[in-house]
């Protein structure tokens, strides 16, 4: 089977004549950048409008390249729910309603809780399908996910027109029952079209049975209704039960209110790869908060579902969602989360939630799982150095110093200067603060300094280790630390901003812990980096230094 994952476009080739240089050129620039979507745009239009339109007389080759492209496309962007929709479309005039369907079934196992797309996929099956209790089940299925929804109604909607195309009245009394007790945009008119039908449809038609008894039970036992006929028993019951509705639709109208200003702040309530406005992730912030605050577990869940179709790429989303699951015990769901979110979603180049489901698995016991995730990312960012810490800092815990300060020197040996003296200063510091090895750390601070004169985190770990070595010799502790300045300065070709902030190390614990010439020294230093600026330009032997008048 073709692969769909991160780089397998590259496998994707063109066999046919038409169109094929422009072809290979949208292929190429999308190899070249494959998070551009404007490449992948501009790529699957090409590959659709190929021989006037794909469809089943078109060449082999035509009809191959656009099913790997949506694949490849579809699998690097899968909460496009407008594509699924054109892929589905043009699947079935490829291979029919088999193949059409495949693609509905893959659409929304991507994106779940899209009503749009669910919508589409019901509407298809309307018009393919004689199977009325086949048809009844996709409706039923996709409300399973998406009937919490604020903006589910256009597929409850759809839900009663086909219940009233096939003349099932009792069923569009029930769905009608249903969605008003759910909080949604224009739910008014569902209540409104219920209230007409609970005065007109059988008893057994309008409520639950529960309700219907509890309110036949109320009403034949009150003395006044003593001797009425069974008829006027019925309209009392039908009287009691839009009471009973009209109480619910209150209730749910004012959940509607609640969630009223959140709603009406959301201006793209899709899927982009564009920034989103900093109010609408204010207004998501806020709105989670909120949901949070009502303790709806099950409506918590799905608001943070659909905040992570609108801020897929945005890890705070993908981070607070797994937080609030492990909180709750839901430690299943929240691995899910941060495996959606670092297998599919957030760019590569935000690497805090992949960290932090390493560190949720290795919380869990899943040690090696935790260290897979390091190395992972460190072939897609291989100087990353926070990975590389956090990775020494998993062998540590779980295999000793030793192990760590060996998995440091495996990455120094392949990185650059620049990283592997930030690293150097990690084995250290591990050496001391965790091995109790002051000596060894100061060893590695003298064997490998020649390495990293340039490097202003290599000596500020150096100069940070030697002021906070204890001592009850002040000048020996002097003496060691100025040792260290010193050298700092003679080898390591600092610019003066540098330079400054190293030396203000070094000052400050002249301040605070030097003798009584530590005053005489820090003046010296000051003087020498902080001094009188000289004259950009002297003036001409002979010219006149008197101040000129102002013009």
């Amino acid at each position: 089977m073709f692969p769909h994952d991160r780089g397998s476009i590259a496998l994707v080739s063109y066999t046919g004549d038409e169109n094929a240089r422009e072809i290979k050129e949208a292929l190429d620039k999308v190899i070249a950048d494959e998070d551009s979507h404007e490449n992948w745009e501009s790529l699957v239009t090409k590959a659709s409008e190929l021989e006037g339109g794909v469809n089943k007389h078109s060449s082999p080759a035509a009809i191959a390249l656009v099913r790997h492209v949506y694949d490849c496309f579809l699998a690097k962007f899968p909460l496009f729910f407008g594509y699924w929709h054109k892929y589905a479309d043009m699947e079935f005039g490829i291979g029919g309603t088999e193949t059409a369907e495949m693609v509905y079934e893959r659409g929304v196992a991507a994106i779940p809780i899209s009503v749009d797309l669910w919508t589409q996929y019901c509407n298809f099956k309307m018009t393919t399908s004689h199977d009325n209790d086949v048809i009844r089940d996709l409706f039923e299925r996709a409300l399973g996910f998406v009937e919490l929804d604020f903006l589910a109604a256009p597929l409850w909607t759809k839900y009663v027109e086909f219940e009233e195309r096939i003349n099932e009245t009792a069923r569009v009394t029930k769905v009608y029952e249903r969605m008003i007790h759910i909080p949604m945009y224009n739910g008014s008119r569902s209540y409104e079209t219920f209230r007409t039908l609970l005065a007109s449809r059988p008893l057994d038609e309008v409520t639950d049975p529960k309700t219907l008894q509890q309110c036949t039970e109320k009403i034949t036992k009150d003395p006044q209704n003593a001797g009425r006929s069974e008829l006027e028993i019925e309209r009392l019951v039908r009287a009691e039960l839009d009471a009973h509705y009209y109480q619910l639709y209150c209730s749910v109208n004012e959940q509607v209110h609640k969630r009223w200003t959140f709603e009406n702040s959301i201006k793209r309530p899709y899927f982009h790869v564009t920034d989103l406005d900093d109010a609408e992730l204010v207004n998501w912030r806020s709105y989670l908060d909120f949901e949070e605050s009502e303790g709806d577990e099950k409506r918590i869940m799905y608001l943070y579902e659909r905040a992570l179709v609108c801020c897929a790429l945005y890890e705070e989303f993908w981070l607070r969602y797994a937080r609030w699951l492990y909180a709750q015990g839901k430690n299943e769901d929240a691995r899910i989360v941060y495996m959606r979110a670092s297998c599919i979603f957030v760019p590569i180049a935000q690497p805090t939630v992949r960290l932090h489901w390493a560190r949720f698995e290795e919380e869990l016991g899943y040690i090696s799982i935790a260290r897979d995730i390091h190395i992972a990312m460190l072939d897609q960012l291989p100087e990353h150095v926070e990975t590389m810490l956090s990775l020494a800092g998993l062998e540590r815990r779980h295999e000793g110093v030793p192990a760590a300060i060996q998995r440091l020197e495996e990455y120094i040996n392949e990185t650059s200067p620049s990283i592997g003296a930030q690293l150097t200063a990690e084995q250290a510091r591990l050496l001391w603060q965790c091995a109790g090895d002051a000596d060894g750390a100061r060893n590695v601070f003298k064997e490998r300094y020649s390495r990293y004169t340039a490097s202003s985190e290599f000596w500020t770990a150096y100069l940070n280790f030697e002021i906070m070595q204890p001592s009850s010799d002040p000048e020996e502790a002097h003496t060691r630390i100025k040792e260290v300045y010193d050298s700092m300065r003679k080898h390591g070709g600092f610019s003066p901003t540098a330079l400054k902030d190293l030396t203000k190390i070094y000052t400050n614990y002249l301040l605070d812990r030097g003798g009584k010439k530590a005053a005489e020294e820090y003046m010296q230093l000051d003087k020498e980096l902080n001094g009188a600026r000289q004259l950009l330009h002297k003036p001409a032997e002979g010219a006149s230094t008197a101040s000129k008048p102002r013009q």
